[in-house]
């Protein structure tokens, strides 16, 4: 049987070698035909801490780590933009 793997935006990695992943999905009612979203959070072990907020990565289903992590990161699909911090009082050229 193959192991799962899905696609998320992580939302937190305040904890040491572990991040939080929103799942996002687009699901149509069944009667009305109404397209609507909804979302799972899922708790991901990150040996070398990599992930980052508003990062794009890939988890895949693993055996229970802890209580309620259960999946492992694959990969970093897309860094989240920095944005430069601003100063006040100075002029931008």
């Amino acid at each position: 049987m193959s192991k799962k793997v899905l696609t998320g935006v992580v939302i937190s990695n305040k904890m040491q070698k572990s991040i939080v992943i929103r799942i996002e999905q687009t699901i149509m009612h069944p009667i009305y035909k109404k397209f609507f979203k909804r979302h799972k959070k899922f708790m991901a072990h990150d040996e070398q801490e990599v992930a980052k907020i508003g990062d794009v990565v890939k988890i895949i289903e693993s055996k229970p780590l802890s209580k309620n992590k259960k999946w492992v990161l694959l990969d970093v699909v897309k860094k989240a933009e920095e944005l430069p911090l601003d100063i006040p009082g100075e002029k931008i050229s």
